[in-house]
């Protein structure tokens, strides 16, 4: 009852507004309306007051207030506020109704009402019509704007200072909810409803409580076909009638074209359809003078199949024109059909004809008519002039004895100093002796496991081998020479064992053998941590390298001395798995190769002098030229480096003559050449002069490719050697056989 009570008493009020801006205001209305402003500019801005600009009665209608809802709902809650705030600024009103009676003398019911006091519209709800500006323009002026009848609105007597802001800070339980109006210049304090407001739209929060974004949406626009449409608005009269602007803006042009301030566009000439020749007007003499000049290239001339009455040779078959239907239109020889007619009155058009004569301007048009002059190269001058083979004699040709005998793959092979005796071992556990001029086998000695690598002594004077089988290293002595040679070879193995002349205690361990194996000779065991995979010795004969590939441990190297029987680990640490290692045949140099690289040491000064790149993936096998300033590497992945030390530490020289991986190396000691072994099953000679001028590279040609083993478990050649003195090769293959190319 209270609410609709209210209601009309609200109507009332706006009736009353209706009628009182009808009348004329009185000069005498004015002064009391300047006099009310200035009255309330004086007055504190937290009272509510009726002509105060700060939040009254009237903040329900401002613009935090108004949510964006149509709805009849938030109107009626919006009525509900507004009667809440009434009853509770009744006692005020009455205060400020005695006031302004007491200074003005007119009662408010008298006294004109403001119009927009219930308009809930925003930009209406502001007293200050500047618009949208910085109020810091009016900091230089007394007023800080113009209200709606265009009046200036003279600015807040503010005089806090820092500790009366301080006070009202401490004492003002609403401070934290007032804000400073710049338009007004007046402090608002928010009410709940606003300061709910402003947190939900600080969160990113919609402003209405009552809006749920997750409703499903209305499709109103569908593939269904509806009944009745979306809108039905009638359509307007002024869509039946012609536009009246339309009308004006033509007769104006109309009249400016008749009077000649308007002149139409003037049509251009088209020049595209003025064809010329384009070397009509060239001058033969004068270009006949440029050396550059180039004439254009005339058209052929037609042949017997494109006459209309073609021979019969040149006509099509059933075969031929299917066979020219299935071309690609470049591949074909003639871009065309030959038919045959009676008379050329029967000839059609041709199909093609503007698009060749498109093809030949385009041809003379776009083609670059400049002559170049050129430089006639035989191909064959640009190659290197390599000696023939014949000139290059002699190499091994050919295949001359085959050594049969072991079971399993053949991985190494070793000649004797002398040239008399071959030794080999494999991995069917055996070492075997063979005579080479016969191939007849002397003496086989098993050794109880896979032989990864066996040597000859190169000392002349002594008749030992070296034999790597899993993780020791075995001395044989195989008696095959005069007695002053073995009783020499004695001597050297019955040298005394040195106290602590183990660097590594506890690492390598010499051991003399007794009963069969003594019997079958061999005299020493080199015990090592790890399989050894290499054996070479150096030239004086006393001492021995051994190689044991682990990329976890630095005992990858040994160095032993037979004659005193003791074992050093040259390096402290080794950089990459090492794959062989080789002496210098004449300087105190260590050569180690890794996967990638070539390390050479100097065992004097215990230093590295030089790393040599080989520049592929993985190291096979090397090889020391007999005078020392060059080595060869091989690789798995089908190359063959040349190094030549004195020039760089890059190839000089790399070989790709093999299809599969590189597995041994060799230098001839006497004669320039060197062979390589590979997978492919084939000995690739080579001849290799080094001459003694620095200046003058190696001469490098391929002589021969050597082929008879057969390739078994896809492995082929597994290690070659030379003969101490003749131009021989010997090599061993994964098909349990030795052969000799002679």
């Amino acid at each position: 009852m209270r609410s609709n009570e209210q209601k009309e008493e609200t109507k009332k009020e706006g009736m009353k507004k209706v009628q009182e801006k009808t009348k004329k205001r009185s000069k005498e209305e004015e002064e009391e309306e300047e006099e009310e402003i200035f009255n309330l500019k004086d007055k504190p801005a937290l009272e509510g007051e009726d002509g105060d600009l700060s939040d009254s009665e009237d903040s329900v209608y401002s613009g935090l207030e108004d949510s964006g809802s149509d709805s009849d709902d938030d109107d009626e809650e919006d009525e509900l506020i507004l009667d809440s705030d009434q009853t509770q600024q009744t006692p005020e009103g009455k205060k400020k109704k005695k006031k302004k009676k007491k200074e003005g003398g007119v009662t408010e019911g008298e006294k004109k009402e403001d119009e927009y006091e219930h308009d809930s519209s925003d930009e209406e709800d502001i007293r200050n019509t500047v618009g949208n500006i910085p109020m810091e323009w009016y900091k230089d002026f007394p007023h800080i704007g113009y209200d709606l009848d265009g009046k200036k609105i003279l600015k807040p007597i503010r005089n806090k200072d820092e500790l009366d802001d301080f006070l009202d800070k401490m004492e003002n339980p609403d401070y934290w909810r007032t804000v400073h109006d710049k338009q007004t210049g007046s402090d608002i304090v928010l009410s709940d409803e606003q300061v709910a407001l402003v947190n939900r739209l600080q969160k990113g929060q919609f402003g209405d409580v009552n809006f749920n974004e997750y409703q499903p949406t209305v499709e109103f626009f569908s593939n269904d076909v509806m009944i009745h449409p979306v809108t039905n608005r009638p359509a307007d009269k002024r869509s039946f009638i012609p536009s009246l602007i339309e009308k004006e803006k033509v007769s104006k042009l109309v009249h400016a074209i008749k009077m000649g301030w308007i002149k139409p566009r003037r049509v251009q000439e088209d020049t595209r359809g003025n064809f010329y020749d384009l070397w009509a007007s060239e001058d033969t003499s004068i270009l006949a003078r440029h050396k550059m000049h180039l004439p254009a290239p005339k058209i052929p001339l037609p042949g017997h199949h494109e006459s209309y009455n073609p021979p019969p040779e040149y006509l099509f078959t059933e075969e031929e024109l299917a066979l020219w239907e299935q071309q690609d239109p470049s591949d074909r020889k003639w871009p065309f059909v030959p038919k045959r007619f009676s008379s050329l009155r029967q000839v059609p058009a041709f199909p093609r004809f503007l698009h060749e004569r498109f093809e030949r301007c385009l041809d003379l048009y776009l083609c670059p008519r400049q002559r170049k002059m050129r430089v006639n190269v035989n191909p064959e001058d640009l190659i290197p002039k390599l000696p023939k083979p014949r000139d290059l004699q002699p190499f091994p040709t050919t295949q001359s004895l085959v050594y049969r005998g072991h079971s399993g793959l053949v991985r190494s092979i070793s000649v004797s100093p002398s040239g008399q005796w071959l030794a080999s071992g494999s991995d069917d556990a055996s070492v075997r002796f063979w005579e080479v001029c016969s191939s007849r086998c002397l003496k086989t000695i098993q050794v109880g496991g896979a032989v990864k690598s066996i040597t000859w002594n190169p000392n002349p004077s002594v008749c030992l081998l070296a034999v790597a089988v899993d993780s020791v290293v075995l001395i044989l002595s195989p008696s095959l020479a005069d007695k002053q040679v073995v009783s020499s070879s004695e001597r050297l193995l019955s040298g005394p064992q040195e106290a602590g002349s183990t660097e590594e205690a506890g690492t390598v361990t010499w051991l003399d053998t007794e009963g069969e194996e003594l019997n079958q000779g061999i005299r020493l065991k080199i015990q090592h941590p790890k399989a050894v995979h290499q054996v070479a010795w150096h030239a004086k004969g006393d001492y021995l390298a051994s190689v044991m590939p682990d990329h976890s441990s630095h005992l990858q190297v040994f160095i032993h001395q037979l004659s005193k029987r003791r074992s050093q680990n040259p390096f402290r640490k080794n950089k990459g798995l090492v794959q062989c290692v080789s002496f210098h045949p004449v300087r105190p140099y260590f050569f180690v190769a890794t996967q990638r690289s070539v390390r050479i040491y100097n065992l004097v000064k215990q230093e590295m002098t030089k790393k040599l790149q080989a520049n592929s993936k993985w190291i096979s096998s090397m090889a020391v030229h007999p005078g020392g300033d060059h080595v060869i590497c091989g690789s798995y992945d089908c190359r063959l480096s040349w190094f030549d030390l004195d020039l760089s530490t890059k190839p000089y020289k790399m070989l790709r003559h093999h299809k599969k991986a590189v597995r041994g190396v060799a230098y001839h000691r006497t004669y320039p050449l060197f062979a390589s072994a590979s997978d492919d099953g084939s000995v690739i000679v080579c001849h290799g002069t080094v001459y003694n001028d620095l200046l003058q590279n190696p001469l490098i040609v391929p002589v021969k490719v050597l082929r008879g083993h057969v390739i078994t478990h896809d492995l082929g050649v597994l290690d070659v050697t030379f003969h101490p003195t003749q131009p021989w090769v010997f090599s061993s293959g994964a098909d349990a056989t030795i052969r000799l190319f002679t």
